[in-house]
């Protein structure tokens, strides 16, 4: 445990008046706490954290100052399987038969991405992954636009009357 000099005690109260994140404000608490003589389960309790928590924060006031209790950005994405770039090279795998008309079959794109990843996964993660990378569903249409409604009657009426 490193004990703060009076100035760094000083500098410590006066953050807690700066308009700051909360989370900056709560481990400057812990630190200043910590210098009031609590132990760090104490701390822990009082500000309703675990004691890891307490230990890091200490931890990273003794190792960077004031600085250092300030919450560092995420950004990213957190739960990635693949990262963009080895999507691509997924996708390119596909990509071939895809663009000579075939239809893409999810349920192999999903088995290969599994495989990939090491894992089974859901089927809106490859949706997903398929939304990422510019990928639209493109369904075959229902019915043909030239279609002659009255002859289909007549075939359905001339095959029924043959069973």
């Amino acid at each position: 445990m490193v004990k703060c000099t009076k100035k760094q005690i000083r500098q410590l109260k006066t953050a807690l008046r700066w308009k700051i994140p909360v989370a900056q404000r709560e481990r400057i608490q812990m630190v200043l706490l910590r210098e009031s003589g609590m132990t760090q389960p104490a701390i822990a309790e009082a500000m309703g954290v675990s004691l890891s928590t307490v230990n890091r924060a200490h931890m990273a006031y003794d190792g960077g100052g004031i600085k250092a209790l300030k919450p560092q950005p995420i950004g990213g994405r957190q739960r990635e399987n693949m990262t963009l770039s080895e999507e691509k090279a997924l996708l390119a795998r596909f990509a071939k038969a895809a663009g000579a008309g075939e239809m893409l079959n999810i349920h192999d794109l999903k088995a290969t991405y599994e495989h990939a990843i090491g894992h089974p996964t859901s089927n809106s993660t490859v949706y997903n992954l398929l939304d990422r990378h510019g990928w639209r569903k493109l369904m075959p249409r229902p019915f043909h636009p030239k279609r002659n409604l009255a002859a289909q009657d007549a075939f359905k009426k001339a095959a029924f009357q043959l069973l």
